[in-house]
């Protein structure tokens, strides 16, 4: 079974730091581009970062790029993404997702309805 699971998520102070863990199994992970979103109450899913191969990463929010920090280790099929200076307003449901890089110099895709696999989400709560 195809799963995806997100951790690390937990309540912090305004400032301080998390690491989230997205963990796959069940499909053939070097070959999928893995984004981290998040949803807060009330609001649309966000896209955060996204990973693929080499040096293909992206990031969507120049404001959170200054404080987030994606990263992928294939050999444990798991993409992090180190979370810094957390604020209020990072408060939200994290979750990674997967989307299958179906060519050679793929680019990793903003939109979240493109991707193909999804994970619970982690919730993170920050406290001012």
């Amino acid at each position: 079974d195809v799963q995806l699971q997100a951790s690390g998520g937990g309540l912090v102070q305004f400032g301080g730091s998390l690491r989230l863990s997205c963990t796959a199994s069940g499909f053939s992970f070097d070959d999928y581009a893995i984004g981290w979103f998040r949803q807060a109450p009330g609001k649309e899913r966000e896209a955060i970062a996204c990973t693929g191969n080499g040096d293909g990463t992206a990031y969507y929010n120049k404001a959170l790029k200054d404080r987030f920090t994606i990263s992928r280790d294939n050999t444990k099929n798991t993409v992090y993404l180190q979370m810094n200076n957390l604020k209020p307003e990072d408060t939200a449901d994290y979750y990674c997702a997967a989307d299958l890089m179906r060519s050679l110099g793929f680019v990793c895709r903003r939109d979240h309805r493109l991707y193909d696999y999804w994970g619970r989400g982690t919730q993170v709560t920050v406290s001012s």
